[in-house]
């Protein structure tokens, strides 16, 4: 093992043990090469006055040498900041504005010990450094079974995890926090957990209420001191896009600082809150009591990205920054918030008129880009053909019977149509199946 890694396993040891514990054997091999190209680029970047011919990229008349059919189109911006390498953990400017941004929309995080947020090539990005950092062959990951299915490709594919599932609905409706203690304390003989939490949940839309969270937090708590370390990673991929009485900020607030052997992990980024999709900027912060900890955890994420992508798109975070500090921001993701709104109160409105009760109903939802149906008569995977055939309708199945529905995508006006056209060819199915 590298004597860098050594020395960051120790101060991990030292200040955290029990995060040091649930290092998989990847993480404890990584580390940041300070003595690398790029600590000295560094270097001579604040001392090489005269000449500097230390970093990868072409200079012409004191700026990154660029083409003019590019940059023409991008006049607005200082070829500084876009045609450098952005550093291995992102613009500095955009990390601490980023940090700022959840402290002003979590108030939970407040006086609580986190990092500053590391930029990640959006959220999947984070995921799979948390699973190379955290993820060996058979450790339990827990999550419920309506989730993301690039989580299994992510933690179980990649890292040879195993998906441990909990219903994510208890019979009332609810969030089935007794599920998800149940899921943790059965890997206590482990003495592991990660702890998948999505909200607003994809495919589901569902986002728990205040109570539900703090019973959430419980049952974390619950296996921690039953004596399971736990990684708890909240991903926060469709953050602020809370349409009614929900928990609208991050459990990673809640858990900062609750107990020695849990970890808290935030996932997020600029790609849905900003509605920026294809750039690609995302966010991983630590919560950690320790700031030695914090730093080396830092360092670990660093040889991850430095060891496959080596940094992020610096032009994505340029334009992130941009536009978080532009004065016209808040107003004008207000106005993309409510049209989100309008459209999922819609699809309720659609949904709750009785119409369709024959042929499904639908999980809860409050929140995010999706909902699902659950379908009482047909076969989902049959019912997304048929829609594709039949109507030009594009649909996701999930399992035996379970629809789900991007009503993000969906003009208002167009929802009530969508919701008759997927009923008709329901029925059509139906009767075919009877006869």
């Amino acid at each position: 093992m590298h004597e860098a890694a050594k020395r960051l396993n120790e101060v991990l040891e030292q200040n955290v043990p029990h995060v040091y514990e649930m290092l998989s054997e990847l993480g404890r091999a990584l580390f940041f090469p300070k003595e690398g190209i790029l600590n000295q680029s560094a270097e001579a970047k604040a001392k090489a006055k005269r000449f500097n011919a230390t970093i990868g990229i072409a200079l012409e008349d004191g700026v990154p040498m660029h083409l003019d059919v590019i940059q023409s189109h991008l006049a607005d911006f200082s070829p500084n900041d876009l045609y450098n390498y952005a550093p291995p953990a992102g613009k500095p400017e955009l990390r601490s504005l980023w940090r700022e941004k959840l402290l002003e929309e979590n108030p939970s995080m407040q006086g609580k010990h986190f990092g500053n947020p590391i930029a990640t090539n959006a959220l999947t990005h984070g995921l799979s450094i948390v699973a190379d950092l955290f993820a060996d062959a058979g450790d339990a990951v827990i999550l419920p079974d309506k989730n993301w299915e690039n989580y299994e490709l992510t933690f179980g594919v990649r890292r040879g995890a195993r998906m441990v599932t909990y219903p994510l609905y208890d019979a009332s409706g609810s969030f089935n926090a007794a599920g998800l203690e149940q899921a943790i304390l059965s890997q206590k003989d482990r003495g592991k957990a990660i702890v998948l939490l999505n909200f607003p949940n994809n495919p589901t839309g569902y986002t728990p209420s205040i109570e539900e969270g703090d019973a959430i937090v419980a049952a974390i708590e619950s296996g921690a001191k039953a004596g399971v370390n736990v990684v708890a990673v909240t991903d926060d991929a469709y953050f602020f896009l809370f349409f009614e009485e929900s928990l609208k900020e991050s459990l990673f607030g809640k858990l900062c600082d609750l107990h020695p052997r849990i970890l808290p992990v935030k996932v997020d980024g600029a790609t849905k809150e900003e509605f920026v999709w294809g750039f690609r900027v995302g966010f991983l912060t630590f919560g950690a009591e320790s700031d030695q900890a914090l730093a080396a955890l830092e360092q670990k994420a660093m040889g991850i990205i430095r060891s496959t992508i080596s940094s992020g798109s610096h032009p994505s975070q340029t334009f992130v920054l941009k536009a978080l500090q532009a004065p016209e921001f808040k107003q004008q993701k207000q106005e993309k918030f409510e049209i989100m709104k309008g459209r999922a109160n819609r699809v309720k409105t659609v949904l709750d008129s009785g119409r369709f009760d024959e042929a499904w109903r639908y999980y809860p939802f409050n929140s995010g880009y999706f909902m699902c149906l659950e379908l009482k008569r047909v076969k989902a995977e049959e019912l997304r053909v048929a829609l594709l055939e039949r109507q030009g309708i594009g649909t996701i199945a999930l399992g035996q019977h379970d629809l789900r529905i991007a009503f993000s995508c969906i003009e208002e006006p167009d929802i009530e149509a969508l919701f008759d056209a997927i009923y008709e060819t329901e029925r059509e199915l139906a009767g075919s199946t009877q006869n």
